[in-house]
């Protein structure tokens, strides 16, 4: 398990207000998740392709002798797809799908940290101007004049999986 997984079982504390998060690129932009989803960070590993599965989670990988879907929430964001490096990573998250606790590895350009962040200085994404789908970006944070991304996972593993275009 890497420092970063380590850190984020350990916990800290979290000032009130703080939620505990790990940011991660994807296409150049910086996303984040709550790391209380996370269960771990993963080094590339084999996939199996899942010929008529939906276009952003197209493989499953073996997960500690599990079958888990990977997705590229990139190609749900409408970003185009990019090869992997020696930086990529998969973060595995536990989500709860229609009542359902469910694994779900999510391919990352990069894991860049765990740190903490106000979510009250969150702010919905903007209507216009927008290049990922609003319905998927559950709010925007601005840190050190960047946006951090939310992205709404939820959103993302119930549509129908079609890469969809901001309007």
């Amino acid at each position: 398990m890497s420092d970063l997984a380590l850190k984020i079982k350990a916990g800290r504390d979290v000032p009130a207000g703080e939620i505990e998060v790990l940011t991660f690129e994807i296409g150049g932009e910086t996303f984040a998740l709550e790391a209380a989803i996370v269960r771990e960070i993963l080094d590339l590993l084999p996939e199996t392709i899942v010929p008529g599965s939906r276009p952003f989670v197209n493989a499953v990988i073996n997960f500690r002798g599990k079958v888990i879907p990977l997705a590229d929430i990139r190609v749900a964001m409408g970003m185009p797809t990019a090869a992997t490096t020696i930086d990529s990573r998969i973060v595995v998250v536990e989500l709860d799908l229609d009542g359902v606790p469910s694994l779900i590895g999510l391919r990352t350009d990069r894991v860049n940290e765990v740190t903490t962040l106000s979510k009250a200085n969150g702010e919905p994404p903007p209507r216009v101007g927008l290049k990922w789908p609003a319905q998927f970006i559950e709010c925007l944070i601005q840190r050190e004049g960047a946006f951090i991304i939310f992205p709404n996972l939820k959103a993302i593993f119930a549509s129908k999986g079609k890469s969809s275009q901001p309007s």
